[in-house]
């Protein structure tokens, strides 16, 4: 009973500081003119990271963007933050992927994130997302067990009006995922699947192979250890990811730009 209370305490202490936290990053502003070049970001990735958060609460992104976060933030539909909407709004004004593939699909807040923008941005192309589907979690992650993650996702869809995404029911160590990965080249790929260095390691070596040249990979959950310090509203990630990112480098990709918790690397043309 006392270690609920302690809990419960601690997570309310939390939420206010958080509140508090974004009020005041609030209390000045930022266009989103001010997040180019992306330079910045690597160089000063906590105040590009504010910046980024200033921008989604003003009045320069288009507002089904916000419309779309308040939705996923209601009864807990999508975790992330929200300067990472941001974060997708540049990547695809600039890149435009049209073949767009996400490990780890929770309720579709990404995926259907990345449907959206092609339509706002006239990009004909397709997303496909890989996840089990299930409560199943990793060493960090905990998920609820009274969610059916599937049929979510289709209803998370259907309620932008977007048309069904290809979903594949599978983890993605397993030889389905894999074929499907590899049978063909991506545009675009996010990584949020399972955070334990060994899967994490494992998803950047298919997806990497399987982006094409000029192609970008994000890697969410992947700052710890940089020079991101975040607010009290956010997180820097975790161990697995941040490893990876970490041993990422040579001539195929390079870090283009960093939101938070998520790196942005570019494949080599």
């Amino acid at each position: 009973m006392l270690r609920n209370i302690r809990t419960t305490l601690g997570g309310c202490l939390h939420r206010a500081k958080a509140r508090y936290a974004l009020k005041s990053v609030l209390r000045s502003s930022a266009h989103k003119e001010s997040l180019r070049p992306w330079d910045r970001s690597l160089a000063d990735p906590t105040a590009y990271y504010l910046d980024c958060v200033r921008v989604f609460h003003g009045n320069s992104l288009p507002f089904l963007l916000q419309q779309h976060r308040t939705y996923f933030l209601a009864e807990q539909r999508g975790f992330g933050e929200d300067a990472f909407h941001v974060m997708w709004w540049q990547l695809f004004q600039e890149f435009r992927p049209a073949r767009f593939l996400e490990i780890g699909v929770y309720r579709g807040q990404t995926l259907s994130l990345a449907a959206l923008l092609q339509r706002e941005f006239a990009i004909h192309g397709s997303v496909t997302g890989i996840s089990p589907f299930t409560s199943g979690g990793d060493t960090v992650s905990r998920y609820r067990e009274d969610v059916d993650y599937f049929a979510d996702t289709k209803v998370n869809f259907a309620r932008f009006a977007l048309a069904e995404p290809e979903l594949v029911r599978a983890f993605s160590t397993d030889p389905t995922a894999h074929e499907r990965v590899k049978s063909e080249t991506w545009d675009a790929i996010y990584i949020d699947g399972n955070h334990d260095n060994e899967v994490a390691r494992a998803d950047w070596d298919l997806c990497s192979a399987q982006v094409r040249p000029g192609g970008i990979i994000v890697l969410d959950d992947s700052a710890l250890g940089t020079a991101y310090s975040p607010p009290a509203f956010a997180t820097g990630g975790h161990p697995g990811p941040s490893q990876v990112a970490a041993e990422i480098g040579g001539a195929s990709f390079q870090e283009i730009l960093r939101v938070g918790h998520n790196r942005v690397f570019k494949k080599s043309a």
